[in-house]
């Protein structure tokens, strides 16, 4: 009688789990802005400022701020905030310290060599960072390593994600090593959003492939041995009926073998096998 339920409702959140997506559970596009405006500011900046680093990176200093604040205001963590800020200081600082446009961008171009080589580690140590924010977001903490099949369609969806940098990386690199300041505006741009929309659904396309069917989503990791989001252990049935069926039924074979009366056969107010009655 229990066992249909809980069937039922591993089937409900296998369901469920078809229907999200992992843009909805990162947060979508609230990384947008805060990777595109700082840097379009800077370029406003340079061009409106007869080619002046310090004009560029003035402007984008009070866009990165009012992104900050605004972030705050919706809510956002501060410490992703501060973050955020932090990184358009660096770039500001770095093309100031230079004297080149072109270095605003350095800061992310080297941001991404690092994901490529700290995304790529993590696969390797079976730690896929994927499954790390993922596992955060939802509050799972390290329960989704416990599950094998979790754990292996993590680890073949980070690899979108190193080559989501790898293609940062050959588009900045040589626009960067040119000088092209307006050109890597354009990838900045380009490759943002768009791009981190692209592998946020291929990435999700891998997960879904890699799991199980009946696997009950990356919401439920499931424990070995049975744990949360399994579904029910069965024992074997065969043409007499289920393992259950044929427990109960052995004593009583039992007893009649040995010429008394099964269990089923003894009723308050029977005699029992000593002739007593109860």
């Amino acid at each position: 009688m229990t066992e249909q339920p809980r069937e039922d409702a591993a089937e409900d959140r296998a369901a469920s789990a078809q229907q999200e997506s992992l843009a909805a559970v990162l947060g979508g596009r609230r990384g947008a802005l805060d990777a595109t405006a700082p840097a379009i500011a800077f370029a406003g900046g340079w061009f409106l400022g007869d080619s002046s680093v310090g004009a560029g990176a003035a402007a984008a200093l009070v866009v990165g701020l009012a992104v900050a604040l605004w972030r705050l205001r919706r809510g956002d963590r501060p410490r992703a905030v501060v973050l955020g800020l932090l990184g358009v200081g660096l770039a500001t600082v770095i093309a100031l310290y230079t004297g080149r446009p072109e270095d605003f961008f350095l800061a992310q171009l080297m941001s991404n060599v690092g994901s490529v080589v700290v995304w790529a580690a993590s696969i390797l140590i079976r730690w896929p960072l994927l499954g790390v924010v993922v596992g955060g977001v939802l509050g799972q903490r390290t329960r989704w390593r416990r599950d094998p099949a979790l754990l292996r369609a993590y680890s073949l969806a980070s690899w979108i994600w190193v080559c989501q940098y790898l293609v940062r990386v050959a588009a900045f690199l040589p626009l960067w090593l040119a000088g092209l300041v307006g050109p890597l505006l354009t990838a900045r741009v380009v490759l943002s959003w768009p791009l981190v929309a692209l592998c946020l659904a291929a990435s999700w396309w891998v997960l879904r492939r890699a799991l199980p069917p009946e696997h009950p989503g990356i919401r439920h990791p499931r424990e070995p041995g049975g744990g949360a989001g399994a579904p029910p252990e069965r024992g074997p049935r065969t043409r007499s009926g289920s393992r259950d069926d044929r427990e109960r039924a052995a004593p009583e074979a039992a007893a009649t073998r040995h010429g008394g009366p099964s269990p089923a056969a003894a009723r308050p107010g029977d005699p029992d096998a000593s002739g007593t009655p109860d």
